[in-house]
């Protein structure tokens, strides 16, 4: 019963061919046999189970809820209520949250079971999950080598393809749902700046974070988004654009519906494959009734130096609160300087340090306007060729990833080139902008590679329309176990 999907769990958990206490004790001693995916920073078997009472019981009186004894995971930069969080961080290593993140707040009352904390990047600054305090994550995928689940929501995307959660949050500000999603051969799905509550995640970027589902299909991303979106009086970002039932939109005909491929997205360093299954997921949507249209995004070129100095430029502004004063790690020194210096000098990692003085960098005197605010202009720019190409189209297809999954050892040593994995995905962050990543095929070394779709704002909806047939035609052939 672990390798089910959300929607096939929720239905048998109804007819009662198995329990939640079943299926949550199955996931618990699967998170236990492949612990060395180090997929989990906490576990919470005590607290899952005594969840999955509770919801047999609703199950059998008849009052079950939407996501009811349905075992899921959640990304370690959630705040959960009695739950430690860490943010993959030596800062937060023993910090309990005092209350719940709206997303995972959603989730509860929806009756969802959760498992435990997953495993991230630190403060999510990350593309393979190699900066985590807590250790590497390993992709599920390693066959001939250990392979990294991309990031920063590489332990949620682990756990969702090892089938050791029926699905996972993930949180994305530059690429972090479905970029990993494609290394791991899961959907992810980034939702429009707006859509889900940001309230009670630890900020990264706040312009540019969005909390988001990561399944094993798409209509189980419908399904989980349906839960989490929604206005809340506790974000101030978060949109009234009303909720629609997005599984209703899987399985329904493209035919007629205008795919347009960016031309700025064939860059130098994808691989062939990429490329190639790339040509292939247009031939799919095209057979399915869909019209392929070359599109132009000019400013799309600019979008990852833009991203690379608004995101670390927030990054210095939201990570200054660490100071080891009202929470979290605190060093010993002499005087308050020494506290603070020595604080944030061995509380923080190597990429973490480097993000802040990148930010701090750019909103310093004498650079602010040279930098920070020439970013902010080129945003509108990319935004501005979104909205111009959306009159043409209604949805665009791209890869998701320049590459597929790369071992541990054969990643970028140069920071800068690291950055070009999240070459495809970043846009849509600035832009705002809903973005779907699909597995669609496996590369020449048996690696996943996914495709992604973007949509207008609060167009959700179409990225399961269209997402579901690419899904459905391609295929794609989830990973049967654990190596």
């Amino acid at each position: 019963m672990h390798n089910l999907s959300l929607y096939e769990i929720r239905n048998r958990l109804l007819k009662k061919d198995f329990s939640s206490v079943e299926l949550t004790k199955c996931y618990l001693d699967r998170i236990e046999k492949f612990k060395h995916l180090n997929a989990f920073i906490t576990v919470c078997a005590d607290h899952a189970l005594r969840s999955a009472q509770l919801s047999d019981k609703k199950i059998s009186n008849g009052s079950a809820r939407e996501l009811e004894g349905i075992p899921l995971a959640i990304k370690d930069l959630f705040l959960t209520k009695g739950i430690r969080t860490t943010a993959g961080s030596r800062m937060l290593e023993n910090f309990i949250p005092p209350y719940e993140s709206t997303v995972s707040e959603k989730l509860l009352e929806a009756g969802a079971v959760f498992l435990g904390k997953t495993n991230m990047d630190e403060f999510a600054m990350g593309s393979a999950n190699i900066t985590s305090y807590y250790g590497n994550v390993i992709n599920p995928w390693s066959i001939d080598k250990k392979l990294v689940p991309g990031g920063s929501s590489g332990g949620s995307a682990a756990a969702v393809a090892g089938h050791l959660c029926a699905a996972a949050t993930g949180s994305d500000t530059g690429g972090s749902v479905r970029q990993p999603a494609s290394f791991s051969g899961i959907v992810g799905l980034k939702p429009t700046y707006g859509r889900c509550s940001r309230y009670g995640m630890v900020a990264f970027a706040s312009s540019l974070d969005q909390a988001g589902p990561m399944t094993k299909t798409v209509r189980d991303a419908a399904i989980f988004l349906k839960v989490i979106a929604g206005y809340d009086e506790k974000d101030s970002t978060s949109s009234r654009r009303e909720v629609q039932d997005f599984e209703s939109f899987t399985g329904k005909s493209i035919r007629g519906l205008r795919i347009g491929i960016p031309q700025e997205y064939r860059v130098k360093g994808m691989s062939e494959d990429v490329v190639e299954i790339w040509k292939k997921g247009a031939q799919m949507l095209k057979e399915a009734g869909a019209e392929i249209i070359d599109v132009s995004l000019p400013y799309s070129k600019y979008a990852l130096p833009t991203y690379y100095i608004i995101a670390p430029a927030e990054a210095s502004s939201n990570l200054a609160r660490y100071d080891g004063v009202r929470y979290g790690f605190r060093a010993k020194g002499i005087s308050l300087n020494d506290v603070y210096e020595n604080t944030r000098g061995e509380g923080f990692g190597a990429e973490v340090k480097r993000r802040i003085l990148i930010g701090t960098f750019v909103l310093s005197s004498g650079y602010y306007d040279a930098h920070y605010m020439k970013a902010l202009k080129v945003q509108k720019l990319i935004r501005q060729d979104f909205l111009r190409a959306f009159e043409n189209v209604d949805v665009l297809l791209t890869p998701t990833t320049p590459t597929s999954a790369f071992a541990f050892g054969e990643e970028p040593k140069d920071p800068v080139t690291m950055y070009l994995n999240d070459v495809f995905t970043v846009t849509a962050n600035i832009a705002g902008l809903p973005g779907l990543s699909v597995p669609v095929g496996l590369d020449s070394q048996g690696r996943p590679l996914g495709l992604q779709l973007i949509a207008p704002h609060f167009m959700e909806e179409l990225l399961i329309q269209v997402g579901s047939k690419l899904e459905e035609i391609a295929n794609f052939p989830a990973l049967k176990e654990v190596i």
